[in-house]
């Protein structure tokens, strides 16, 4: 089974696991095929994040996760940012360009957990990329926007504006630097990229801009493995990365409303939203405060995610109000941080939940010379305020919004989900597992249903919520929801703002048979055989 956010890259990975491929083979593939169909989403010039269940005997196995983001540039400071004199930095250009980590992540995954040849898993990209494919429509109204603000960066227009315009839907696109790219990795491996030609061309697209980032930081990269991180909700484990990403905001999320009875409550209730709604804003209060590199400033995980601390947080709720502003937490005392997403499973029971983003979209809009990808913009999401567990400095990774999920069940595997869209993600996350667990949805029935985005809640990169934030919903909640939750202090509205990409494959262990769902608000599905 594969789901993805595109029907070219559903079909690829589906091709791959018929060859024999293993979950993470066709994860690697949908990825690359994306990078050339969905080029507003992900792409080699951005980061990695996964989750890989190995299935063991007995239906048993082992979580593995796996951190591929890139570091900042060694030879940029803080002072340097500083004295720019820039209230945070910008979402375009140079500055935002941190080390791409997808490409060695692919290799890292693969390494470790692939069955087919690079080669085998590349040549669908390859195939698009030089042959070219019809833009899908929800693709092409992304493009177009992006086209509006990126199309004077370096290269931009060269490769992704080839009539002077973005690609209409249904008009054929080809990206013959992309295809040659990913020559370049069937021939020469991650170090093609990181160590070569490639990582040459990279420093002098960045130093033409007037940037820092050098072959030399893309040299020193390496993705890291880590240890995926749980909380227990309605009999399930539902696990998560740790920081540098945002994953945990979920986990905190749900250990508050583990203590609520929102069965009873009735989906789409403003007793139901409201709860959601002031989870979040605690969650994301500490989600502002701790979450960082763990190199630079741990975040107190354990502490964060304790039973005991989400009861605390929980009481700060008031049931019949909007809070304006929270503060975060202090959970020592208790004790004295557009995407794609995609999921797979294989014949054998091993399965991948994978997100790969260039950040906003098309990232920086800076193309270097020949390669055919943009490079990210992650390093907008540091802080410029000294002493911030987020602030920049040199080779540190940045506060990350992409989070792969899995679900477990007494040790066996449930779920590998993912839902893209920036800091929408820990809501997201919840919002599915709540219409699952509590309202029995089924797993695609838990994606169309309508969602509700809480935004302006205090940010990674300084920001703090003083007057609520703003509550945005979905057509398809009912009207008293509305009023009453407007009646309790929140501002509501309608929003065509970010609800998430949602990307699912489970597992039913009785059956022994892969359930898949893909999101309707984009252009993909689900396919098995």
């Amino acid at each position: 089974m594969a789901a993805t956010s595109q029907p070219l890259a559903t079909q690829a990975a589906v091709e791959i696991l018929r060859l024999g491929g293993s979950a993470v083979d066709a994860a690697i593939a949908a990825n690359a095929v994306l990078a050339v169909v969905e080029p507003t989403g992900c792409g080699p010039g951005g980061d990695l994040f996964a989750m890989v269940w190995e299935a063991g005997p007995g239906g048993r196995g082992r979580l593995h996760g796996l951190n591929g983001s890139g570091r900042s540039p060694a030879g940029l400071t803080l002072a340097r940012l500083r004295g720019l004199r820039l209230a945070r930095i910008p979402p375009r250009g140079p500055l935002p360009i941190s080390v791409p980590g997808a490409v060695d992540g692919w290799f890292a995954l693969h390494a470790r957990f692939g069955r087919l040849p690079i080669a085998e898993l590349f040549a669908p990209a390859i195939h698009y990329a030089e042959q070219g494919f019809p833009v899908s429509e929800v693709i092409a109204h992304t493009w177009a926007e992006e086209a509006e603000v990126l199309a004077g960066q370096p290269g931009f227009a060269a490769t992704y504006l080839p009539s002077g315009r973005a690609p209409a839907k249904g008009e054929p696109f080809k990206n013959p630097g992309l295809a040659a790219t990913f020559r370049a990795l069937v021939r020469g491996g991650r170090d093609a990229f990181y160590a070569g030609e490639m990582a040459r061309a990279i420093e002098e697209a960045v130093a033409a801009a007037g940037g820092f980032l050098t072959a030399a930081d893309l040299a020193a990269h390496r993705s890291t493995w880590v240890e995926p991180v749980s909380v227990s909700y309605r009999d399930h484990e539902v696990w998560e990365l740790p920081p540098n990403g945002q994953g945990i905001a979920a986990l905190q999320m749900l250990a508050i409303l583990e203590g609520y009875d929102l069965r009873g409550l009735g989906f789409g209730s403003a007793d139901h939203l409201h709860l959601l709604i002031e989870a979040k804003k605690l969650a994301y209060e500490d989600r502002a405060r701790f979450y960082a590199d763990p190199d630079f400033a741990r975040a107190p995980v354990p502490a964060l995610l304790a039973t005991r601390y989400a009861a605390e947080r929980r009481r700060r709720i008031d049931p019949r109000r909007a809070a304006l502003a929270q503060p975060p937490g202090d959970p020592g005392a208790l004790d004295a941080g557009d995407t794609v997403c995609l999921a797979t499973g294989d014949a054998q029971g091993n399965m991948v939940s994978l997100l790969q983003s260039n950040f906003r979209g098309m990232g920086s809009g800076i193309v270097p010379a020949g390669l055919g990808f943009s490079l990210q913009n992650r390093g907008e999401l540091f802080a410029l305020e000294p002493g911030h567990a987020n602030v920049y400095a040199p080779r540190k990774r940045p506060f990350h919004t992409i989070i792969p999920a899995f679900v477990t069940r007494a040790g066996r595997p449930v779920l590998a989900f993912g839902v893209m869209g920036g800091g929408f993600q820990p809501q997201g996350h919840v919002q599915i597992l709540v219409n699952r667990l509590d309202f029995g949805m089924g797993y695609q029935e838990a994606g169309d249903a309508p969602r509700v985005l809480h935004e302006g809640s205090s940010e990674p990169t300084g920001e703090t919520m003083e007057d609520g934030g703003r509550v945005s919903l979905e057509s398809g909640f009912p009207y008293e929801t509305i009023r009453e939750l407007g009646e309790r202090g929140h501002r509501v509205g309608w929003s065509a703002g970010e609800y998430g990409g949602y990307q699912a494959v489970a597992w039913d262990d009785e059956r022994r048979i892969y359930y898949g769902a893909s999101e309707s608000r984009k252009d993909g599905h689900a396919a098995g055989f």
